[in-house]
């Protein structure tokens, strides 16, 4: 009975292809969204002072259903350390560790410490991507994209390098260009479009170079999200993920056998 109950509990928490998992990953989706708000809200001093109870007993109530979800995560997986220290058992416990810091941490010379560790609760964000089916599709498509975008960023990382040093010949000194990491300071901030115009050159060649930085940065800005687009689309047409009971890694193909990360088998049975 003890088996077939921590069954049904990793299906519910660990899938969400039932009525039963979806319900449980709206639910703390929910909760992970109403706790970032408390902690946006609790920075605003006029809220904060006429609404502090209800805040703080609304982080209690949050914090004690994570605990909970933390703690069954912990009961029904086959070899509960690995859980414990993969990516998402980190987020977990980091996600309840502030509030119950702040009891430990008593006194006015500590006030700010706790306030730094409070905001940490920002981080439960990181929890959403495991309960959206579009998150793992993104996560896994950045993956499968890395090297990719890799060797894109080196050669943009080249590019301004040769682009700064150029404009830093071109315009010098004397036009607020004072040396190559200032050229170049300026080369990204054309490419990438953002264009703060604190430094802008002044000659003709380098208001002609510059012209051909903004175009070239239209066309830059194109390739990782084509690169990531079509993987996206690789894997949404793809075989549905897996998840492994031992350690919550969810990306395995259907037809996987054993996880990649741990080893473990990918059986559902405990």
């Amino acid at each position: 009975m003890d088996k077939s109950r921590k069954q049904r509990l990793w299906e519910i928490i660990f899938q969400a292809d039932s009525k039963a998992g979806r319900t449980f990953d709206v639910f703390l989706l929910i909760a992970i969204f109403i706790s970032i708000l408390a902690v946006i809200l609790e920075s605003v001093d006029t809220i904060n002072e006429e609404h502090r109870q209800l805040l703080r007993i609304l982080e209690w109530v949050i914090t004690i259903i994570f605990t909970a979800e933390y703690a069954v995560r912990i009961y029904v997986v086959r070899k509960p350390h690995r859980y414990i220290f993969s990516f998402y058992g980190i987020v977990d416990f980091l996600s309840i560790l502030p509030s119950y810091l702040g009891l430990i941490l008593l006194g006015s010379q500590s006030m700010l410490v706790i306030r730094a560790l409070r905001l940490l609760r920002v981080f439960r964000i990181l929890k959403i991507s495991r309960y959206t089916k579009a998150g793992n599709t993104i996560t896994s498509a950045l993956k499968s994209s890395l090297v990719k975008i890799s060797v894109f960023l080196f050669a943009i990382v080249m590019l301004v390098i040769i682009i700064g040093t150029m404009m830093y010949l071109i315009e010098g000194k004397d036009n607020g260009f004072n040396n190559i990491p200032t050229s170049i300071y300026w080369a990204i901030v054309t490419l990438t479009t953002v264009g703060y115009g604190d430094i802008a050159p002044h000659t003709v060649l380098g208001q002609l170079l510059a012209s051909l930085v903004m175009i070239m940065g239209y066309g830059i800005i194109a390739v990782p999200t084509g690169i990531v687009t079509a993987q996206v689309m690789s894997e949404k047409y793809s075989n549905p993920m897996k998840s492994c009971p031992d350690c919550n890694d969810d990306n395995h193909p259907a037809d996987a056998a054993f996880c990649k990360s741990c080893g473990s088998s990918l059986e559902k049975n405990k």
